[in-house]
């Protein structure tokens, strides 16, 4: 059995634009069980949704029992109005704001609030963020806001401020956290937080033509480093592969984690502790992140 912490059920794994432009004028329902079909063959029995603003997720909650899976979403990302997170939420500019869209993602079935804290790796300038983090007053707030509602919080999180930010506000999974320092792994170590890598995300552009190489070797051996050592340090390391972003294909996305995680561990871990390992944190995650 396979886990996928981290998807997009309405994206195709190649354009976003052609993605969005199939569901603008009503969920195509179609494109979803193709999606749920691929996973069943698989062998993937969990999915974790990041959200989006089209109501694909919310559509695909309803069809997931029919292939046998377990499928989470939070229904749509929540991002603060001038930052990062349009593609996949909601925005707001006061926390008042934010808060009512927490309630109008329960009102709607949400299991869990996913937020957006900061920028995305801009491939075409060598991995560098989009954007600095959002405040530390925020980050805490949000959290805060999520929690006392009775939901997990998932955060976009990269960078090495954003990383601190949240572990210190107590969320419950860290999504990416490119750009960590040995800071923030002991303290995700020393935290309950699930870390998500999809290191995938990096790995398979590699070839493409679409980015330089070189670029992007030197974010694979950075963040391979990060991740080996977040796993030797007793990180909490689940697998999720963000499915639906660019090169990283439904269900093959996932296959494609597991290994290239498994290759970062095959010195000190045997294939089948590798397995245990991250079969524990997914069930940790996938308990947490089920709303009671």
């Amino acid at each position: 059995m396979y886990y996928e912490c981290h998807m997009h059920m309405f994206m195709n794994g190649r354009n976003y634009r052609e993605a969005v432009a199939l569901h603008k004028n009503g969920v195509n329902e179609e494109d979803i069980r193709d999606h749920f079909a691929a996973y069943a063959r698989a062998g993937v029995r969990y999915l974790r949704d990041g959200g989006d603003n089209l109501g694909v997720s919310a559509r695909a909650a309803q069809i997931a029992p029919e292939y046998g899976i377990k499928y989470c979403t939070p229904i749509f990302a929540i991002h603060k109005n001038g930052h990062y997170g349009g593609i996949v939420g909601r925005g707001f500019d006061t926390m008042k704001e934010y808060h009512s869209l927490v309630k109008e993602a329960a009102a709607a079935g949400a299991d869990f609030i996913k937020i957006m804290v900061s920028g995305i790796l801009d491939f075409s300038r060598g991995g560098a963020l989009t954007e600095a983090s959002l405040s530390r007053e925020d980050i805490r707030e949000m959290i805060h806001i999520a929690h006392e509602e009775g939901f997990a919080v998932m955060a976009h999180t990269n960078g090495a401020d954003a990383v601190r930010a949240v572990t210190d506000a107590g969320v419950d999974s860290i999504e990416h956290g490119n750009f960590m320092d040995e800071d923030c792994l002991l303290a995700l170590c020393e935290s309950r937080c699930i870390w998500v890598p999809t290191f995938v995300t990096i790995t398979n552009l590699i070839g493409s033509g679409r980015y330089d190489d070189r670029s992007l070797n030197v974010l694979k051996e950075e963040q391979g480093e990060r991740i080996q050592k977040g796993f030797a340090l007793g990180a909490v390391i689940a697998p999720g592969s963000d499915a639906g972003a660019y090169r990283v294909p439904h269900a093959q996305g996932i296959l494609d984690e597991y290994r290239e995680l498994y290759a970062l561990c095959a010195d000190f871990m045997t294939k089948e502790e590798f397995e245990e390992k991250l079969g524990r944190a997914a069930e940790r995650l996938m308990i947490r992140f089920t709303r009671q």
